[in-house]
């Protein structure tokens, strides 16, 4: 006997795996059905019981599911008691229950049971129809780990019978249709005879009872949902009709409102609108307040108060002015409140679970509160992370002081209650909010017409009158205008990566979005007759914002105490705050360090010293040096490389003095602009430089030194881009890829807003460049379509900008007084265990953050590797900061322009440069470090002729000569601008500083103000005008770009260190390059052709020579690093070198025996021989360590095994009696024979492995022609629109191939081609494809000739294939003359002889040319040769080689 069941209940569980003991847990049953059928599928019985609340109501979201309300189960249920006795005894009949996803309908009934006191008689075997197995019967894609998706009801159904099942959630519907299945199963043989307990031919008797498809027993099915709602009509009829409540106390004209439940964009990927705007919406409304929601963080709330308060100051301004000229003024302030819409949870640390809890927004009333504020949405991130940052109860309670709340929207604790679990659950979690915070809690009521909200709205109004709780109405705002409501459906689909076209609802096939468009910042006058018949809601609004109070969130930087030795410590300190003893410990190290630094301390250096000790006096910032020279010293005492410095902070002598900073400041003239300044009392921005290696050592002693709590990193933003909107936008409304890919590929490097905004003549005065001027005409004209394009775009315009995750920038540590939550939100990092800010780089400061820079360089680390390798090597230890600042063989190599590899001076741009410049002193890469960018580039022309007087040094003034003598009469450095404004117009310090920095961000306000002061001084001093206002025109255009000198200078440096290894220990500096690239494979195969160049030799990994990165050996080659293998990994590696110690490998066997084979499995063997790491073993090759046995084992499997049994009776030799193995030695291995690999096919193992070439290049064997006939390479394809119109001949290897299909079912290929360096995926198409598809395939060498051109109807320049031949071919194809060229010295009677024997052993068609030269004289010869024609073999081509003798084929 089957008994088959079904139920429908007030909700879902909280946790699936809790105890049916656990009675507030499990929800309740309101209706319960079943059928009772027999072995042959008879059916026996058949119940239906809607069953009578007890005790509880039936939530609204669960009526919408079944359609059972709590007047219909009142009206026609039965007591559950009875139904379960009727369902007890149907159940003691049946040997098993049926159900599909039985285990729910189990655990809730068996509750029920629990309640009543009685055990649960739910025991029986269970047969479901909701498992793995229908699962692959159904092969619904898109299941966990790959699997199919377990089928639905419906889905079942349907795939058994071919008909939809549309009655889902009413038991005795999904009751009939589960027997449907259940049984048709049976007929199917879906289950085995030991589920079901059958014998032996049970099936076969069963199909004949039941020869066709099992049909339906034909239940009337009654609409439940329908009869509810003829209950609720009933009894509203029956009920006097009760006047709405007057509110004659309320003057409804007096009303304000303020919307106080609102998203932005920090709200991620969840709302359209960004801080600026909400706030200038509210100002436009004419609303006094605006509150700042979003979903579970703060990171916007400082730009949200910064930006209002700014609002506030210009009213305030307007205001003053007005009244000071009599006007009348209405422009009003508005008052910001911070706030947040927490996730609150039962457990927060819980994470066992996913409960993201309900949401319920607070606001901070001041500044107390919204420190408490901070502390929750912190915790949420460090504790309570877990798919949503979370928090709970407790942790409102301890932090809920000047915190007002707002019982939140539907997804609120009470309205979530309300209508998903009961009425008396909802009525206990309000008491819980009012005992809690009592007058400060709000419940929260929206009007956006959903159907929802019309049930809801009244029971939430019926709790607030009950318990004297005070409404408040909201908007829920996720977008700024109506219109936006669009582009906010566009941005959720982007989120969940849904298309729009997807019908918004519950379960498969729908999507998330909100309902409709109403969930917008709507005016005063619109809440207002929303709620005409709730005015107390929007009264209470007043109330709030009479409560609140605006609080500036900027302050002053504070510093984290810095222990001073106890000499030092002034008492009076302690008692005004003052920085005495801080003073006298910075004054104290500067001097000794002072000492060390300098042979003598003359007056300049102390002046100078005593000057900037007195404006950090001034300005109040000792401690920050104090903070700075500590972790550097700390440092460089751990063996990190500190940098020598970076921007201005290099021309401070005491950060040089201290150890900050590694330049003489005094030396080279450097300033660090804050000195001049002396009324800048904003804190220094000192960036220090670590290696890359050792960044993470200083931050981490940093943590020890200041405390976790008070270090964390600094959180970034990162928007959506333009192209980036575009492609999002084209992709959820379902834009073919290839127009999404065109209308990406249009957009120049302009926002969307200003594309399609500015008017045309200021767009093509920006865009300049013809293509990109062309582009934007195509996009606007699109743009300003209906079609779907047109959409995309506009929607993309929209959405641009919005921030769509969150990272950690790069380099910013914040260092904080006392706990960090004490002055910031916190969230977690992404792949760290530091904490970050929620706020962001560009307001760290203005928080009061102490905002560290610890950059990682990654060209301190080559520096060190390198000097670690000449000790290595040669056994000199090199001091990077003493090199001799003249070196002959580094300004040689400066001078000929071979910076590959060096930092800074390495593009091919700068090498140009360098060999027109000719540098002889350090100046002078100072200035051309200076001058390499845009704008300063135009002048470096000159500063090379001036340099080597070709041109006249010309100064526009005299008084020009003494500051810009250095730099031949040319302004270089931002320095060299203030110095000239100061002598020329007798600015002070101050001014000097704020001109810099108003022209370095083209501050035309300040600049416009400042010019006709400098125009009148520098004149009242005798210079002409006309001259001056030369001098400013050409500052403005300059000073943009303008560099700072004591950033170049340190930069210059550290090219100076690199430069210096390079020219003197080249070897190990290019292995060092190698090893700082490895991860790069690109990057390697570029640099080992410039150690080609140099003339040093790269060799393959050896496991007797390498190390971990690149190294250099005893012969002065370079040998790959272990390390750049792929499957090899580091543990491996380690191990090899760790054994490698006690001796090298002799052998094979050698190493097997040796090495721990639990770290070197089979893999990393595999890689080392492909790789060529074991070619040093003589008598074998790579072929013949995968050569097979009979048994099917490679040599090399058989190396390990012989290894790892040696290994084993060595250790069983250890732990016997007697110290003797015990057993049989196993013989070594034989070697096998085997044909060495052919060269292509050993190459690509070694690829494959290594990522690169190594031993050789597949197409070596063609150099000859490659030479001789091609006219370009694979690097040109990848930047065609610097060859643009060139007819090109290329060699290369195919090393991809695929044959594909495009969207309208027209065949096309896709290759890859390689040449010696660089790679190019070529698509094939229409005759192209159907010409030359018969050479698609990997390791086909090829000749390819074409043109790059743009091709009709694109917008771009491409290679165009004109004829596609196999390179081994070309030679016999093309050849018709052989080339020979050699020195008279050469041709002696040998050589002839040689030649003759040569020519006469390779007899063809191909004529011979000679060229006989005299380098001495000057004099050439060619002799075409008429009677003698060659074979141009290979051969040939090496015994001609052999005799060092040019040639050439033509």
């Amino acid at each position: 006997m089957y008994l088959i069941f079904d139920t429908e209940t007030t909700g879902l569980p909280r946790n699936f795996n809790a105890p049916i003991t656990d009675l507030d847990n499990w929800p309740r049953v309101v209706q319960l059905a079943w059928q009772l059928h027999d072995e042959a599928g008879e059916l026996i019985s058949q119940q239906d019981f809607i069953i009578k609340p007890a005790g509880f109501n039936i939530p609204f979201e669960s009526e919408r599911v079944h359609g059972i309300s709590t007047e219909l189960a009142e009206a026609i249920g039965e007591d559950i008691e009875l139904v379960l006795e009727q369902f007890g005894k149907d159940l003691s009949r049946a040997n098993f229950m049926v159900g599909h996803n039985l285990q729910f309908d189990i655990n809730v009934l068996g509750c029920e049971f629990v309640r009543l006191g009685k055990d649960t008689p739910l025991t029986k075997p269970k047969l479901d129809t909701c498992t793995e197995r229908t699962a692959l019967l159904c092969q619904i894609p898109g299941g966990r780990g790959g699997k199919f998706k377990l089928p639905t009801l419906t889905e079942l159904h349907t795939h058994l019978f071919n008909e939809d099942f549309n009655e889902a959630h009413n038991a005795t519907a999904d009751v009939e249709a589960t027997t449907r299945c259940f049984l048709e199963l049976i007929r199917k043989e879906h289950y085995t005879l030991e589920e079901i307990l059958q014998e032996a031919g049970y099936f076969e008797s069963y199909r004949t009872l039941n020869p066709a498809p099992i049909q339906k027993i034909g239940l009337q099915h009654v609409n439940l949902k329908s009869e509810s709602e003829k209950i609720r009509i009933a009894q509203q009829a029956a009920q006097t009709t009760i006047a709405p409540q007057q509110h004659h106390d309320i003057d409804t004209d007096a009303l304000v409102f303020a919307h106080l439940h609102n998203h932005t964009q920090y709200s991620i990927l969840q709302s359209t609108a960004d801080v600026g705007s909400l706030i200038q919406k509210a100002v436009e409304l004419g609303q006094p307040a605006v509150a700042l929601t979003d979903t579970g963080n703060m990171m916007a709330a400082f730009h949200f108060e910064k930006q209002a308060a700014a609002h506030n100051t210009k009213i305030r301004a307007a205001r003053q002015e007005a009244e000071q000229n009599g006007l009348d003024f209405d422009g009003k302030e508005i008052l910001p409140i911070i706030g947040c819409e927490f996730n609150v949870c039962k457990d927060h640390q819980d994470k066992s679970v996913k409960d993201n809890g309900y949401q319920i927004v607070c606001l901070a009333k001041n500044k107390n509160g919204y420190q408490n504020l901070i502390k929750l949405a912190s915790i949420a991130y460090t504790q309570g992370m877990y798919y949503v940052p979370r928090i709970d109860k407790r942790l409102l309670s301890q932090y809920k002081e000047d915190l007002i709340v707002l019982s939140g929207n539907l997804y609120g604790e009470i309205p979530s209650l309300l209508l998903n679990v009961g009425q008396n659950q909802a009525e206990e979690a309000l008491q819980w909010w009012k005992a809690q915070f009592g007058s400060d809690f709000y419940i929260e009521i929206g009007r956006h017409g959903l159907e929802v909200e019309e049930r809801l709205n009244p029971m939430l109004i019926a709790l607030a009158e009950a318990h004297q709780i005070q409404l408040v109405a909201t908007n829920n705002t996720y977008y700024i205008e109506k219109k936006d409501a669009v582009a906010h459906d566009v941005l959720l689909c982007v989120k969940d990566n849904e298309l729009v076209e997807t019908p918004k609802g519950r379960g498969r096939g729908f999507r998330y979005g909100l309902e409709n468009d109403t969930y917008y910042m709507r005016s005063t006058e619109e809440m207002i007759a929303l709620f005409a018949d709730l005015p107390q809601a929007i009264l209470s609004i007043s109330e709030i914002i009479s409560k609140c109070e605006h609080y500036a969130l900027a302050r002053e930087v504070l510093l984290p105490a810095f222990d001073i030795p106890r000499e030092f410590i002034d008492p009076q300190d302690a008692i005004d705050g003052g920085k005495r003893g801080e003073n006298a410990y910075l004054r104290h190290l500067t001097y000794e360090g002072a000492k060390k630094r300098y042979t003598s301390i003359d007056t300049t250096i102390t002046e100078r010293i005593d000057f900037e000790l007195a404006t950090i006096e001034k300005t109040g910032y000792p401690g920050y040096f104090l903070i700075v020279q500590d972790f550097c010293n700390a440092a460089r005492e751990m063996g990190v490389s500190v940098g020598p410095g970076r921007g201005s902070a290099a021309g401070s002598a005491v950060a040089y003095c201290i150890g900050i900073t590694n330049v003489d400041p005094i030396a080279y003239d450097l300033l660090f602009e804050r000195f001049l300044n002396p009324d800048r009392v904003s804190m220094p921005d000192i960036d220090i430089d670590f290696d890359d290696e050792g960044r993470g050592r200083v931050i981490d002693y940093v943590i020890e030194k200041y405390g976790a709590k008070q270090v964390a990193q600094i959180i970034t933003y990162g928007t959506m881009a333009a192209k980036s909107a575009i492609r999002d936008t084209a992709r959820v409304l379902n834009l073919p890829l290839p127009e999404a890919d065109r209308l990406a590929k249009l957009i120049p490097d302009l926002s969307l807003r200003k594309l399609f905004s500015w008017p045309e003549p200021e767009l093509i005065d920006k865009l300049r460049n013809q293509e990109a001027i062309s582009n934007a005409k195509e996009l606007r004209r699109i743009y300003n379509g209906t079609d779907l394009q047109a959409q995309v775009l506009q929607k993309a315009m929209e959405i641009e900008g919005s921030v769509r995750n969150t990272g950690i920038h790069a380099c910013g540590v914040i260092i904080t007084p006392d706990d960090l939550t004490n002055f910031v939100p916190v969230a977690t990092a992404k792949d760290s265990e530091m904490v970050c800010t929620q706020y962001d780089n560009s307001v760290a400061e203005a928080a009061g953050l102490l905002k560290m820079d610890f950059l990682g360089l990654k060209t301190l680390t080559l520096i060190k590797d390198t000097v670690r390798l000449v000790k290595e090597n040669r056994g000199i230890e090199l001091n990077p900061d003493a090199f001799a600042i003249d070196d002959e063989a580094t300004f040689a190599l400066f001078q000929r322009g071979e910076t590959v590899g060096i930092f800074q001076y390495e593009s091919p741009g700068m090498q140009k440069h360098l060999k027109e410049l000719r540098p002889t002193v350090f100046a002078d890469l100072i200035a051309m470090n200076a001058l390499y960018r845009p704008g300063p580039m135009e002048y470096i022309p000159s500063y090379c002729k001036r340099k080597h007087g070709d041109e006249p040094i010309v100064y526009d003034l005299l008084d020009c000569e003494e500051y810009l003598r250095e730099t031949y009469g040319i302004t270089v450095y931002q320095e060299q601008v203030m110095l000239l404004s100061q002598k020329l117009a007798d600015f002070t310090k101050g001014e000097a500083d704020t001109l810099r920095k108003a022209m370095g961000k083209k501050d035309r306000k300040v600049l416009d103000k400042m010019k006709p002061t400098f125009i009148e001084r520098a004149s009242s001093k005798g210079h002409p005008a006309a001259t001056l206002e030369k001098i400013w025109k050409d500052w403005e255009a300059f000073a943009s770009y303008a560099f700072n000198k004591s950033h170049s200078t340190c930069y210059a440096w550290v090219a100076y260190q690199t430069a210096f290894l390079k020219a003197n220990y080249p070897a190990e500096y290019m292995a060092s390059v190698l090893s700082n690239n490895m991860s790069d494979i690109k990057q390697v195969s570029f640099f080992m052709e410039e150690c080609r160049r140099m003339g040093i030799e790269v060799l393959g990994p050896d496991i007797n020579e390498s190390g971990f990165t690149f190294s250099v050996n005893q012969q002065g080659a370079i040998r790959f690093g272990l390390g750049a293998i792929k499957g090899l990994g580091s543990a491996p590696v380690e191990a090899i070198l760790e054994e490698r110690k006690n001796g090298s490998y002799s052998s094979i066997f050698n190493l097997t025996t040796r090495i721990n084979l639990r770290l070197c499995n089979k893999r990393a063997f595999e890689s080392l021989a492909y790789a060529g790491g074991f070619d040093s073993f003589k008598d074998v090759h790579r072929a013949q360590y995968f050569v097979a046995d009979p048994n099917g084992r490679t040599f090399l499997e058989s190396a390990i095994r012989y290894g790892s049994s040696v290994q084993e009776q060595q250790q069983s030799a250890q732990h016997s009696m007697f110290g003797e193995a015990t057993g049989t030695n196993m013989p070594a291995p034989t070697v096998p024979k085997a044909e060495e690999w052919p060269a292509v096919y050993k190459l690509n193992r070694e690829k494959e492995v290594v990522g690169i070439f190594i031993s050789g290049h597949p197409l070596d064997d063609y150099k000859v022609e490659i030479a001789s006939f091609c006219t370009g390479t694979v690097a040109m394809l990848n930047d065609p629109s610097a060859f643009l119109g060139r007819d090109i001949l290329i060699a290369a290897i195919i090393t991809g191939a695929e044959h594909r299909i495009t969207k309208r079912g027209d065949a096309f290929g896709s290759l890859v081609i390689e040449d010696y360096q660089d790679a190019y995926k070529l698509n094939l198409f229409n005759e192209s494809y159907l010409k030359f598809k018969h050479f698609m395939e990997p390791g086909t060498f090829i000749a390819i000739k074409g043109r790059i051109e743009v091709p009709r109807f694109r917008q771009y320049p491409e290679f165009v294939v004109h004829h596609i031949e196999l390179l081994q071919e070309l030679r016999d194809k093309r050849a018709k003359m052989l080339k020979l060229r050699f020195s008279a010295k050469q041709l002696d009677q040998l050589v002839i002889e040689q030649l003759h024997t040569l020519f006469e052993a390779n007899p063809g068609t191909c004529q011979l040319h000679f060229t006989v030269f005299d380098p001495l004289d000057g004099i050439e010869v060619s002799l075409p040769s008429r009677s003698i024609k060659v074979q141009p073999s290979g051969q040939l081509f090496k015994e001609l080689a052999k005799l060092d003798i040019q040639f050439k084929l033509n």
